[in-house]
């Protein structure tokens, strides 16, 4: 299924600069950045479940928040994309 991972980390100090780097770096292990504080992933319910434990655990709930949109298996039909930067398929190998 394809997951939308939104994030807004306080960067007010260092303390937020190093949670939102580890915000990034963990959804980077799991999907395509898509926006500065977007990445679409496309896993299952387990990945899902880990990729949200890891996430909460970084951020400040008071400070910070995150935002995930299931958008299934069927994402295909539900995304459309206008302008620079095409999304990729995500379910095929990526060859740089």
């Amino acid at each position: 299924m394809l997951i939308l991972v939104t994030y807004d980390v306080s960067t007010e100090d260092n303390a937020g600069k190093k949670r939102l780097r580890r915000v990034a770096k963990e959804c980077v292990n799991y999907g395509t950045r898509v926006q500065n504080s977007v990445f679409e992933c496309v896993v299952d319910g387990a990945k899902l479940r880990l990729l949200k434990e890891k996430l909460i655990n970084v951020i400040d709930p008071e400070k910070d928040s995150l935002r995930f949109y299931c958008l299934g298996n069927n994402y295909k039909t539900k995304v459309e994309h206008y302008g620079v930067k095409m999304g990729l398929d995500l379910e095929e190998p990526l060859i740089f």
